[in-house]
């Protein structure tokens, strides 16, 4: 391969928690997760465990951003000397967030460097599960149809589209041993676990970092065009050679780079953004992936103002996006909340990690909504997107032993 088509580690920063022993570090605080009472954040720099609330960030009139640096700053005022914001942004961002200032917080290195990780996590207890698709497939391929007709008529350039399988279990959720097996499948990557709403928990499993920032370096990792991995080698590269050199795949994702190009100049003293994408695999998928670098002209943006500026690209949403925001409301029969927001953390300094929230799954009681989209342009066929969302609710479905 070219180093052009190399398969691309993810982006990493300065400034993560110190290394060293990192035996048992970050697998403590994974299984030290509680539902309900924690919220779990874990990338290729670091992981979170929080408990408790200190402050709520109100819901209001005012831009998110300034209603989370006043919430952080008065956590200073009283005497918190490194406030910390986590939680869920939704995927309309005028609706409220589930971001709270926690009582207490807990760091280490990465899970990917804990050897521990390795260790397997407990398969899912046997439970009969009651699936219900929303929308079916062929209803959801024909939405796929209809906003390929309107691209073709010159209304949009692409719009994603998603779709949702509904669980039901016989016995109560096992979120913690879910989380654990979200974690163990891809340990470098972004796993998190977080109260969304009363009752509800978000979790998941991205493989995209929305923006991070750390002093004065800001890295956007911008992932459209994906196709499933195989579990036969051969194949499996057969399949990533083939989407390095897709037209459809390509077009897409430069869509979606441009746009966070866009995005991003104005707040950006410097910005990288490489030619051509590389390749990122997950467990379930390869996707196209470039990741931008960039320097803040304005060292006071933080990374959640930065992060509110790309939010939603072209990947989850489509373009331009005000007409693909249209035809989502119109053609996905359900609200996606949480889903194709963003999630992560904050600090009074700026800093923070904020990830696209896909592979995920909303549990209330003894119900489990996943999610999953695939990107339309015109050149789209409902059989190819409504296979590719298949593919991706396996990260799900196989953490809950479900076989589909």
């Amino acid at each position: 391969m070219t180093t052009a088509h190399h398969v691309a580690d993810r982006p990493s920063e300065p400034g993560a928690p110190a290394r060293g022993d990192t035996v048992g570090a970050a697998t403590s605080l994974l299984d030290a997760y509680e539902p309900g009472r924690a919220r779990f954040f874990a990338s290729p720099t670091r992981t979170l465990l929080a408990h408790g609330v200190r402050a709520g960030v109100p819901h209001g009139d005012a831009p998110l951003a300034r209603r989370v640096a006043e919430t952080l700053e008065a956590e200073l005022l009283a005497g918190n000397p490194a406030p910390v914001v986590v939680g869920a942004v939704p995927f309309d961002h005028t609706a409220p967030a589930a971001l709270a200032v926690p009582e207490a917080v807990r760091w280490a290195p990465p899970l990917a460097e804990d050897p521990l990780i390795a260790l397997p996590a407990a398969a899912p207890a046997a439970a009969d599960w009651d699936i219900r698709p929303v929308p079916g497939p062929a209803v959801y391929g024909s939405a796929v149809a209809e906003a390929v007709r309107r691209m073709k008529r010159g209304d949009l350039s692409k719009v994603v589209l998603a779709r949702t399988l509904e669980l039901r279990s016989s016995r109560d959720l096992d979120l913690p041993g879910l989380l654990q097996r979200l974690a163990r499948r891809d340990p470098a990557g972004y796993t998190f676990a977080l109260p969304s709403g009363p009752g509800r928990t978000l979790l998941g499993a991205s493989p995209e970092l929305l923006l991070s920032r750390r002093g004065a370096r800001l890295v956007a990792n911008p992932l459209a065009g994906s196709t499933p991995r195989s579990a036969d080698l051969a194949e499996d590269v057969r399949r990533a050679a083939a989407l390095l050199e897709s037209e459809k795949d390509l077009h897409e994702h430069a869509v979606v780079v441009d746009a966070v190009r866009e995005a991003l100049a104005p707040y950006c003293r410097t910005l990288d953004v490489p030619a051509r994408p590389t390749l990122v695999r997950t467990a379930a998928m390869w996707h196209l992936s470039t990741t931008v670098t960039g320097e803040p002209a304005d060292p006071g943006v933080s990374a959640l103002e930065l992060a509110l500026a790309l939010h939603p690209t072209p990947a989850v949403c489509g373009t331009p996006t005000a007409t693909a925001r249209r035809v989502i409301d119109q053609l996905e029969p359900f609200d996606r909340g949480a889903y194709t927001g963003m999630v992560g953390w904050g600090d009074a300094s700026g800093d923070g990690e904020w990830v696209v929230t896909i592979r995920c799954a909303e549990a209330e009681e003894r119900t489990l909504r996943l999610f999953a989209g695939a990107g339309v342009v015109d050149r789209s066929s409902p059989e190819a997107e409504t296979a590719e969302t298949g593919a991706k609710f396996q990260t799900f479905l196989q953490a809950v032993g479900v076989d589909q």
